[in-house]
């Protein structure tokens, strides 16, 4: 073989190595934006949950005990305490579509069992409106959190969590 036929054969196998490494590129690029449409990882900042890293599944099926994440509904309370575009609140389904909510002397109750108790004035001294009772509607949940000072279902400015509020259901990793 001649020096410029090895030349040529080398230039057509490197070509072609690189449009097959491009294409390979693009593959896995649009493999990872499908992901990345169901999935996010969050960074939770707000004590109301004991985990910093969470792993979120949008369009999961949502169940009693998950931790939810959602976009809280727009209100003068919460503009105060957590600016004019809050970011996302995650907070654990305490009640699901049929389940009974109800209240009494502060303490909220999802079928007879006691889930959370509501306090009386926020940390700036508002008065808390209290959350909703009855029967949990469907495509809706009953958030509450662990914390004492969770901002949750139990209050009015929040209230039930309905499907076009949630972003998606998250698991714990850190």
């Amino acid at each position: 073989m001649q020096p410029a036929d090895r030349l040529i054969r080398s230039a057509s196998a490197r070509r072609l190595v690189l449009w097959g490494g491009l294409g390979a590129g693009a593959l896995a690029l649009s493999s990872l934006a499908a992901f990345a449409q169901g999935h996010a990882f969050m960074i939770n900042v707000s004590p109301s949950l004991p985990y910093w890293a969470i792993w979120v599944t949008r369009g999961a099926p949502v169940h009693r005990g998950d931790i939810i994440l959602f976009d809280p509904p727009t209100s003068p309370l919460l503009s105060k305490h957590f600016g004019a575009k809050p970011k996302p609140f995650g907070k654990r389904v305490s009640g699901v579509p049929g389940d009974i909510i109800t209240e009494q002397n502060r303490i909220y109750f999802v079928n007879g069992q006691a889930v959370a108790k509501a306090k009386l004035e926020s940390r700036f001294g508002e008065p808390l409106a209290l959350g909703p009772t009855g029967r949990v509607p469907q495509g809706c949940y009953f958030v509450t959190s662990e914390h004492k000072d969770g901002f949750d279902s139990r209050y009015a400015a929040i209230g039930w969590i309905c499907g076009p509020r949630i972003l998606g259901v998250g698991r714990p990793i850190l």
